[in-house]
């Protein structure tokens, strides 16, 4: 399955609430119940708890824990129970999604480098007042290295077959993107994602603890609790592990993006999370001597999910809901209008039936199965398919409706 796939963006995006919601704080909804009848002028009420698919460590239930005096073993032993501690190294190899283009661009830079893969040759490229150094393919599909001075258009400096990629003996190396420039450690490779295709991809093939160092920080914010921080580090490279064993592609083993952990590069280095790195160096969790999965989210809404390994389980957790957490519950509003443009095909509206739950937690847990019952058609849907058509935080939400006679005045949203 694609790493994390039911995974919303962690903390950056907790915070920022679905722009596409209208979301609205309201006073908490009378009878709440599986079965909401809606009428013309009905505003169908969602009360929902935590951000994510609640699999794994909670972010802020991992800040709660630290708070409270919890180490980083134990809060990463408390989210992924059953699994064991072990340790890794070697590099892993990032596909950049930023990079659009088949070309690899870098800036100059003293030592910079560039090798030929398939040849096993490296050359240190010149000083020559070049500002800009790219790797692109011609007809023959061999690798054109060219340069660019201040100016003036692209020279050719060399050109080989198979592989290229750019290395600065360990220091970082400036790529050039149309979303702006971002230095990453390690090398960066012009990839060929189908043998003997003109097309790249740039791979940036890094050091798990250099890997880490863009992770971390982008995943949950470097200056909270120190152990909350490090948990975070031995969950980022044990998944980082796990990707790695398990391959998306030839290529390259994990992505950059919020479908497997976001990854900025040393851009995005901060001091704080170097130092949970440091202090963590090389452990991960295991279970039956490999990598653990250890996907996680950024609020559980005080109930872990279960998932599909035997340490992903549904538990209370005591630490989700203290009181710096905005998304350990929350509260949106839909429109009958809304809901049917959402999905036409069922025509006018006239009701919604939640089918089964997981029954763990309050509403008796998060959504499985959900009807919306109109006047052409009756639609099944899963919990996951209505919180990704709607932008909601989780699957875990109960319904209500408000009617004309009992509309209140919007409240500030939180």
């Amino acid at each position: 399955m694609s790493p994390l796939s039911s995974r919303l963006r962690p903390f950056a995006l907790a915070l920022a609430g679905s722009a596409a919601l209208a979301v609205s704080l309201l006073p908490p909804a009378a009878q709440a119940a599986d079965r909401v009848d809606v009428k013309r002028n009905t505003t169908v009420v969602i009360d929902g708890k935590g951000y994510g698919h609640g699999k794994g460590l909670s972010q802020y239930g991992a800040q709660g824990a630290a708070r409270e005096g919890r180490t980083h073993r134990e809060i990463a032993e408390f989210y992924y129970p059953g699994t064991s501690w072990g340790s890794v190294k070697g590099q892993v190899k990032v596909r950049i999604s930023r990079a659009t283009s088949s070309d690899l661009v870098v800036r100059s830079r003293d030592r910079l480098r560039i090798r030929a893969v398939n040849a096993k040759q490296t050359w240190m490229l010149p000083d020559n007042g070049a500002q800009l150094w790219r790797l692109t393919t011609n007809r023959r599909n061999r690798t054109v290295v060219q340069f660019q001075r201040p100016g003036a258009r692209w020279k050719r400096y060399a050109a080989f077959s198979g592989v290229g990629q750019f290395g600065a003996a360990g220091r970082p190396i400036t790529l050039v993107t149309p979303s702006g420039d971002v230095a990453y450690r390690g090398r960066l490779r012009a990839a060929a994602p189908v043998k003997g295709s003109r097309q790249r991809e740039t791979v940036n093939l890094v050091s798990m603890e250099n890997y880490l160092r863009g992770v971390v920080p982008l995943e949950m914010p470097a200056s909270w609790h120190p152990e909350a921080v490090r948990a975070q580090a031995v969950a980022a490279r044990t998944y980082a592990t796990y990707e790695r064993n398990h391959p998306l592609a030839r290529h390259y083993q994990i992505c950059d993006t919020t479908q497997c952990q976001v990854y900025g590069g040393a851009s995005a280095e901060h001091p704080l999370s170097d130092d949970a790195i440091r202090a963590t160096a090389r452990q991960i969790l295991t279970h039956d001597g490999e990598a653990a999965f250890t996907q996680f989210g950024s609020s559980n809404g005080g109930w872990t999910a279960a998932g599909s390994m035997p340490y992903q389980v549904a538990q209370p957790d005591p630490w989700d809901g203290w009181s710096g957490n905005p998304v350990h519950d929350w509260q949106v509003r839909f429109t009958r209008a809304e809901i049917e443009q959402t999905w036409p095909e069922i025509g006018t509206l006239q009701r919604v039936r939640v089918r089964s739950r997981t029954g763990h937690g309050e509403y008796g847990g998060r959504v499985v199965a959900i009807s919306l019952v109109g006047s052409d058609r009756t639609l099944d849907l899963t919990g996951d398919d209505v919180r990704s058509a709607l932008g909601l935080r989780s699957n875990w939400f109960d319904l209500s409706a408000l009617t004309p006679s009992r509309r209140t005045a919007r409240s500030s949203v939180r």
